[in-house]
């Protein structure tokens, strides 16, 4: 579960949106060179994934730190 970030709490379903702000809401947590995958399912079995490294200091660029 520290793994996982989750917003739905907070704004609902929001289909194609919710890798974007879950990125937007969480990225002072991540740090350059942090491993991701993204995922996401929609409607008729529809699904896609990716593998990245973070390229910057997230923290600080949302100046958080």
């Amino acid at each position: 579960p520290s793994k996982v970030l989750i917003n739905i709490e907070r704004y609902g379903n929001t289909s194609s949106a919710t890798i974007p702000l879950a990125m937007w809401d969480f990225e002072d947590r991540f740090k350059k060179g942090d491993k991701l995958i993204l995922t996401a399912f929609g409607a008729g079995f529809v699904h896609g994934a990716a593998y990245f490294k973070w390229a910057y200091d997230g923290a600080a660029a949302a100046g958080k730190k």
